[in-house]
């Protein structure tokens, strides 16, 4: 049976939602097809005539993932006063707990090495799209030294995310978390 465009395009959306989540919550490899497509209230036929594989279906669930995230809602004009919420924010038990909803390149990171190129191009972008949001707000003047900063502030946060989901021991989970943000906070007041 044939559905209409406005079908197809909400059964497209679904399926993206659904799948960005998943693979956050339970990595690329950790979710299949059938899954992807039960969690969408979808056939796995309705995915691949919607994308075609399962890594084309991935690579537009991180593209989406990585642009709906929180950092890419903040207003481009926001300044440093917006860091210390951005830090609070990631770096939260409420983020830890919720792999799904959260934060791409902490939940896939360490997959995307065994990915193929198209997948990691699009982490590379997002990375670098988020570098370059980052370092907009930090203060200075030159701006490499703004993307060094910014690379440093990301590298932290996702480390120390993944880190609390990690380990086994709930306080030192949230240990991780408070020790990395006050020692963030504590870089961006003495800059």
């Amino acid at each position: 049976m044939r559905v209409s465009k406005e079908t197809a395009a909400a059964n497209r959306a679904r399926i993206l939602a659904e799948a960005a989540r998943l693979f956050r919550e339970r990595g690329l490899s950790g979710v299949g097809v059938d899954a992807l497509g039960e969690a969408a209230g979808l056939t796995h036929g309705s995915l691949y005539s919607q994308f075609g594989s399962k890594e084309r279906l991935a690579a537009e669930a991180v593209a989406q993932a990585i642009s709906g995230s929180a950092l890419a809602r903040i207003p481009e004009d926001s300044g440093p006063e917006v860091l210390p919420g951005i830090i609070a924010g990631y770096l939260s038990a409420r983020h830890r707990d919720a792999p799904g909803q959260g934060c791409t390149f902490a939940a896939l990171g360490g997959e995307m090495p065994r990915q193929g190129p198209a997948l990691r191009q699009i982490f590379t972008e997002g990375l670098r799209s988020r570098m370059t949001r980052l370092a907009a707000m930090l203060p200075g003047r030159r701006r490499a030294a703004r993307e060094d900063r910014a690379l440093a502030l990301l590298a932290s946060m996702v480390g120390a995310l993944v880190l609390a989901r990690a380990v086994d021991d709930p306080v030192l989970s949230d240990r991780l978390l408070e020790a990395t943000a006050a020692e963030l906070r504590s870089r961006l007041d003495q800059a």
